[in-house]
């Protein structure tokens, strides 16, 4: 049975930025930026949860002014309004000498975080010199990837997610956006029934299932929008603004 309005309070609103916040340019539209405005105003806590790093979505995050926490790398960082770190969960480099060597073995994009460098292209020549978030793969071929998906699964220690259909993200086991967002709901004092979370991508999907309200984009994957209790508009139709106006403000 479908949810509705009356039947839930929601104290937090967790946002998804590419693909969902950010219309196709990179940037948040001023009917986005109103709607979570009057949501702050109204004492809901807005909350960003990405896939990004901090490096990578600072500003961004600071332009919104927002007053609680801020989730990075599909939830192995969490930050305060203040930008400290508040929480980090790592990637065992030998997890990240494996994806490397898939990597190089099927010839494919990548790119990966530690927690002080987006790597893109090039490649650190000792991986236990760092500290690891993330690592990802982009992959065109549909068959390659699968075959790099099906290595993958084989490890029971990796969370496996995407951010759109040809990537392929790989945190530790057990991070993702919503254990971040369960974290941040209970250091604000109530639970995840009083979250209403946002997303486009395979990395929403475990946030959209365990919050109170999930939404998909329009322009979500079709097992999103599955899994989510209302469709919004497309991110570059302000859909965060229209699911906020419908069942925040």
């Amino acid at each position: 049975m479908p949810i509705q309005r009356e039947e839930v309070d929601i104290k937090l609103i967790a946002i998804d930025m590419d693909g969902t916040l950010l219309n196709d340019e990179q940037l948040i539209s001023e009917g986005n930026r109103q709607a979570i405005r009057e949501a702050e105003d109204k004492g809901v806590y807005v909350v960003i949860s990405t896939g990004r790093t901090l490096m990578t979505c600072r500003e961004l995050a600071e332009s919104l002014k927002l007053s609680s926490y801020l989730i990075t790398a599909n939830g192995s960082e969490i930050w305060d309004s203040e930008f400290n770190l508040v929480e980090r969960q790592l990637l065992h480099t030998d997890h990240i000498q494996m994806m490397w060597d898939l990597k190089n073995k099927h010839n494919t994009n990548f790119w990966a975080s530690t927690v002080d460098k987006v790597w893109r292209g090039e490649f650190p020549e000792t991986i236990t010199d760092h500290e690891w978030l993330k690592f990802g793969f982009d992959i065109e071929e549909d068959d390659i990837r699968n075959e790099v998906l099906t290595e993958l699964k084989k490890n029971k220690e990796l969370e496996i997610t995407n951010s759109s259909p040809t990537n392929i993200e790989v945190n530790a086991l057990g991070i993702n956006k919503a254990a971040a967002l369960a974290k941040v709901s209970e250091k604000l004092g109530f639970t995840m029934e009083n979250v209403m979370a946002l997303g486009d991508s395979l990395n929403d999907i475990a946030m959209i299932e365990k919050a109170g309200v999930g939404i998909a984009m329009g322009n979500a994957q079709d097992i999103v929008k599955e899994t989510a209790d209302w469709v919004t508009d497309t991110n570059i139709e302000d859909g965060v603004a229209k699911a906020i106006r419908h069942w925040v403000l």
